[in-house]
C-alpha cells in the first residue's frame, strides 16, 4: 500500500444502535427484492417449462 493510499482510509466509526437497526432493516429490503426476483425468475422457468412439455406432447 502507498502512503496516500493509507492516508485517504477514513476510520469507520461504530454505528449507534438506531443505526445498526436501520443497516439491519436496509439488508433486510435488499435480500427480500434479491428473494422476489429469484423466485420470479423461477417461476417463468417453470411456465416455460410446462410450455414445451404441452408442445411436445400435442404433436402426434
Amino acid at each position: 500500500m502507498l502512503i496516500k493510499e493509507v492516508e485517504t482510509i477514513k476510520s469507520i466509526k461504530p454505528l449507534t444502535p438506531q443505526q445498526q437497526r436501520i443497516d439491519t432493516l436496509k439488508q433486510q429490503v435488499k435480500r427480500s427484492q434479491e428473494a422476489v426476483k429469484a423466485e420470479r425468475q423461477r417461476q417463468q422457468v417453470a411456465k416455460a417449462q410446462q410450455q414445451l412439455q404441452k408442445a411436445g406432447a400435442v404433436k402426434p
